[in-house]
């Protein structure tokens, strides 16, 4: 296994990875260069020995992909040639290439859609953050959003995934929902999650969705205008921003400063404010509650609607948490996005909004033309993972293993970078970093990622332009306890080695 993880094998193939059985891994990229044309279908496939050589796998394990792809159609067996692939199982494109040159098979046609010209929107063209697929091939991965693997909560996972196929579970998921959510983990989130957030709403108040950015994006459907000024946190939360932006919105900065968001009168005239108290996004900050409490009284005074998002509920190491904004709002102007996933398994992809139920209901309704509901069967999932208690013993490993980490890399940063300066968190998992006058991160960013360590530069958080670039994040979520301290020493050599360079 562990000669198959390092083995990169041929240029067509990427990398196997841990955690997958080869056979399926090897099978999933046969069929890929199969139908990618990688593989071409007039020349016999490579030898069982020559490609377990070049991948570093049992020849065995080849053996049995072949054999099973035979069976099910898509090599045919030559006596004394080996595998061919089924030209009957190719696309059109695919069995052209048997006969056509590959340069003209994959030519633009002249008669193509100018979809320059035909979208009214360009996505890919807004400044987002990018995090490298291969992050966890670099040794020190200081990358935020990620999450180290945790044996007990993907056991515990798959218990509940086992138990919700079975019996009278799966019965509840296996019909198609509409617009409902799954009952028990919308009693579950009411009664045992939001309460603890001193936030009491009933079902009607309550809507399940496939993470932030949905739940973000279903808002702006329905509230946001073009031009409409909407009041984002700088540095902010940089897809929270291109949401606004999709919608046309008009985005209006606004400080923030060692205890978050600065509450004062350039928010009048926003329509909506988002912010993010519990820890503000990037610089991982708390918002006292002296602050929470004018945000909320500046929302009623100038009329407008506070979107919350508690992406990552308060897990302060020093002093206690505060209650959400939406606990104490009485005038209904608070908009609570959560997320259930983020620091559990965030490929999950579950979380929730909790509004006034007139909201809710016509959000209910938009989401039913998006996709309906998210899937049911991961909802009645997460439902009995939090209602088993496995939710509230990961989270307590996750404080203890988060507190453990942030004294840590405080500690290392402290020592090992003197020049920088830290946003003065204490909790969440990761720290914002300022670096001296005239500091690129940039730069960092590359001296330590020839040395296995990724950071992260803040400039994608500014509004401003031109952006800062004396910022960067240290994420410590996904990295091992054990691999900060040398990981922060090797950053200082990279910084030395820049300093020089």
């Amino acid at each position: 296994m562990a000669t198959a993880d390092r083995a990169a094998g041929p240029a067509r193939f990427a990398p196997f990875h841990r955690g997958r059985g080869l056979q399926e891994q090897l099978r999933e990229k046969l069929l890929n260069a199969m139908f990618d044309g990688s593989l071409p279908a007039h020349e016999p496939m490579p030898s069982s020995r020559r490609l377990s050589e070049e991948l570093g796998l049992s020849r065995n394990t080849v053996v049995l992909v072949y054999e099973k792809l035979a069976q099910e159609g898509y090599l045919v067996a030559s006596s004394r040639r080996g595998f061919y692939i089924n030209p009957h199982v190719l696309g059109e494109r695919q069995q052209a290439s048997l006969k056509t040159d590959p340069q003209q098979l994959f030519a633009r046609p002249d008669d193509a859609p100018d979809w320059d010209a035909r979208l009214a929107q360009h996505p890919s063209r807004l400044r987002a953050i990018v995090k490298p697929r291969n992050w966890r091939d670099y040794r020190y991965p200081f990358i935020y959003g990620q999450v180290e693997y945790d044996e007990a909560t993907a056991a515990h996972w798959r218990e509940c995934a086992r138990l919700a196929a079975s019996g009278a579970h799966a019965r509840t998921w296996l019909d198609d929902q509409v617009a409902q959510d799954d009952a028990l983990l919308v009693e579950q989130i009411t009664q045992r999650i939001l309460p603890r957030r001193g936030i009491h709403v009933g079902p009607e108040q309550l809507l399940i969705t496939i993470g932030t950015q949905n739940s973000l994006f279903m808002l702006t459907q329905l509230l946001a205008r073009p031009g409409m000024p909407v009041g984002l946190e700088e540095p902010g939360y940089v897809d929270a921003r291109n949401i606004f932006a999709l919608a046309g919105c008009a985005p209006r900065p606004l400080a923030v400063d060692g205890q978050g968001l600065v509450v004062d009168e350039r928010m009048a005239g926003c329509a909506m404010v988002f912010c993010t108290p519990s820890h503000q996004s990037p610089t991982g900050v708390t918002m006292p509650l002296y602050r929470r409490i004018e945000l909320l009284e500046q929302a009623r005074r100038h009329d407008f609607l506070v979107i919350e998002d508690d992406y990552e509920s308060e897990q302060n190491i020093l002093g206690r948490n505060h209650p959400a904004l939406k606990s104490m709002d009485e005038s209904g102007r608070v908009i609570y996005l959560g997320s259930l996933t983020k620091s559990l398994m965030p490929g999950v992809r579950l979380g929730f909004v909790v509004a006034d139920a007139e909201l809710i209901r016509e959000l209910r309704a938009l989401r039913r033309y998006l996709y309906r509901h998210p899937p049911s069967n991961n909802q009645r999932i997460l439902a009995l993972f939090l209602g088993m208690g496995y939710f509230d013993a990961h989270a307590r490993r996750l404080r203890s293993a988060l507190a453990r980490k942030w004294r840590t890399i405080s500690q290392a940063v402290a020592d090992a970078l003197p020049a920088v300066t830290p946003s003065g968190t204490s909790g969440g998992s990761a720290l914002w970093l300022r670096g001296p006058a005239g500091f690129d991160a940039w730069e960092l960013q590359r001296a330590a990622a020839r040395r296995g360590a990724l950071i992260e530069p803040g400039q994608i958080h500014f509004l401003a332009e031109p952006a800062p670039t004396g910022y960067f994040r240290l994420g410590y979520g996904a990295i091992a306890h054990d691999d900060i301290v040398p990981g922060v020493q090797l950053l200082a050599e990279a910084w030395k080695d820049m300093e020089r360079a």
